[in-house]
């Protein structure tokens, strides 16, 4: 079965072909965060929506995957708009009182490394390159003076834009619907009198009346092009969506397999890098998009600028897993809303735990546990579902499809574990050992719990709350499992006694 992905641009799913003739190389380009705050779990359930296609693509396809994920450390500005402040540089001033070079670019740095913390704890694949776009200006200079020189930019006094009503490859508004007679000025563009088109946007914002004293600035594209009214030699700064464009073709090449990112990327950024691009190159810019659908905290959007939001560091400090999370993330499609909740935290924990522990069954048996039977007793039937999880996966990433045939094999596994004398044959381990691996490649959240080392003042805890438990002096018990997780582990009790494992945020708070 061909793997098939729905496609933001066509509005429907289609198979995937890659552009390389010999089909083993896929080149994808995600829109990385702007670091001017802790990222969300609402940002985060965008770039994990990635990670889960690139394992896909690499576990259940064999492609080798060019992934490219963004640093946007200038350029966007609040509210996603071409005037108003920029959102590291007003980060600045709240954590410093003062917008300089320096300080902005501790800002960016600061968040840049907390959110490689969040990506490690979550279990990211490392992309192939994360450009930054302060680092790519000159790219995307190149690229402004091309659509300057085809009639497709102009310059007004405050900097250079795009123009909308030149004819595009992709008209503008085919991703989005937002077509130039439904755009409205105000409505996440600006009104400006030098625009030709309120839906125009900017390419580069010269450092000019509110602009005057932008920290992070460069020698301006398009000299010949200004205005009488613009000074000369003005310095300036990129615009957001040019940013994208330029480092994208810089390292990817003129047109790319895959592009993804959150549902509010499609306009006007996506829309808008899709004008620039094919503008300059004459070129389809990317074959196949993929958005993420937003997830709802109390019947709203997650956003920082409403204030609901819930980050990676307030999942820890309950006490849950980085893993939890990210079982939570997937065990919704990714083309539908998730409405987040602590509920469906103990839940996708508690899931994602009785999974684990099946697997890891599975791993004891495979390395020499138990009777090994002279009769196939599951092997079919763990085929079987590994098909219709390879099916659902290839069915544009059916995430929960492809969950219930984990939760299929884990009841296969938990029968055979209850018999008092649990028995595999050859066949059996074979077929269970490449669904497990092919498992925990994909959704990356199945690990097997590593052995922990015991400290003395924990294992003496430890003894104190068994006896606690034999005595039944639960409220001393609850005591003791406080002072144990206080110490940096997570304490179960199971059958077969008192399971420690380590705390994951240890090193990622």
């Amino acid at each position: 079965m061909p793997l098939r992905l729905y496609n933001t641009l066509s509005k429907k799913e289609q198979d995937f072909v890659p552009l390389d003739p010999a089909g083993k190389r896929v080149t994808m380009y995600t829109c990385g965060p702007t670091v001017y705050g802790r990222i969300h779990v609402g940002n985060l359930s965008s770039f994990l929506m990635a990670d889960f296609l690139r394992r896909w693509l690499e576990a259940g396809h064999g492609y080798n995957v060019i992934h490219v994920k963004n640093i946007t450390d200038v350029g966007h500005l609040v509210a996603d708009r071409d005037s108003g402040e920029d959102k590291i540089e007003k980060q600045a001033r709240e954590e410093f009182g003062a917008i300089t070079h320096e300080t902005v670019l501790k800002v960016a740095r600061s968040y840049e490394s907390m959110y490689r913390s969040d990506e490690a704890a979550l279990n990211f694949m490392e992309p192939f390159q994360r450009p930054r776009a302060s680092e790519y200006v000159e790219h995307m200079k190149t690229m402004i003076n091309a659509l300057l020189d085809k009639g497709h930019a102009y310059a007004t006094d405050d900097g250079i834009y795009f123009d909308t009503s030149s004819k595009t490859l992709t008209p503008y508004g085919t991703l989005s619907g937002n077509t130039l007679d439904k755009v409205v000025g105000g409505a996440r563009v600006d009104v400006n009198e030098g625009k030709r088109h309120h839906a125009d946007f900017a390419l580069w914002k010269f450092c000019v009346g509110q602009n005057e004293h932008h920290a992070l600035r460069w020698p301006s594209p398009g000299g010949t092009y200004f205005t009488s009214a613009t000074p000369n030699n003005v310095e300036g700064f990129p615009g957001w969506h040019i940013e994208c464009s330029a480092m994208s073709r810089a390292i990817l090449g003129d047109t790319i397999d895959i592009h993804t990112g959150g549902e509010d990327n499609i306009f006007p950024h996506h829309e808008c890098e899709i004008a620039q691009s094919e503008s300059v190159t004459g070129k389809p810019f990317v074959k196949t998009w993929l958005h993420k659908r937003r997830i709802d905290l109390e019947g709203e959007k997650m956003s920082k600028s409403l204030g609901n939001v819930v980050t990676l560091s307030d999942i820890l400090a309950r006490g849950y897993d980085a893993a939890d999370l990210r079982f939570y993330l997937l065990s919704v499609h990714y083309r539908t809303n998730l409405k987040f909740s602590w509920k469906g935290m103990d839940d996708a924990r508690d899931a994602r735990r009785k999974i684990v522990d099946a697997f890891s069954h599975v791993d004891a048996r495979v390395h020499g546990g138990g009777v090994h039977a002279t009769v196939d007793v599951v092997a079919q039937d763990v085929r079987r579902h590994a098909a219709e999880f390879r099916a659902a996966l290839d069915s544009d990433l059916n995430a929960p499809a492809a969950l219930a045939t984990m939760f299929a094999v884990t009841k296969i596994v938990n029968t055979l574990e209850a018999t008092d004398a649990p028995s595999y044959s050859d066949a059996d381990l074979g077929a269970l050992s490449e669904f497990v691996d092919l498992a925990r490649a994909t959704f990356g959240c199945f690990d097997p719990v590593a052995a922990v080392q015991v400290p003395v003042d924990v294992q003496a805890l430890l003894d104190q709350r068994a006896a606690a438990r034999t005595a039944k002096d639960f409220a001393e018990s609850d005591r003791l499992r406080a002072e144990i997780e206080k110490r940096g582990f997570l304490l179960k009790d199971t059958p077969k006694g008192q399971h420690l494992e380590v705390r994951r945020d240890n090193g990622a708070m």
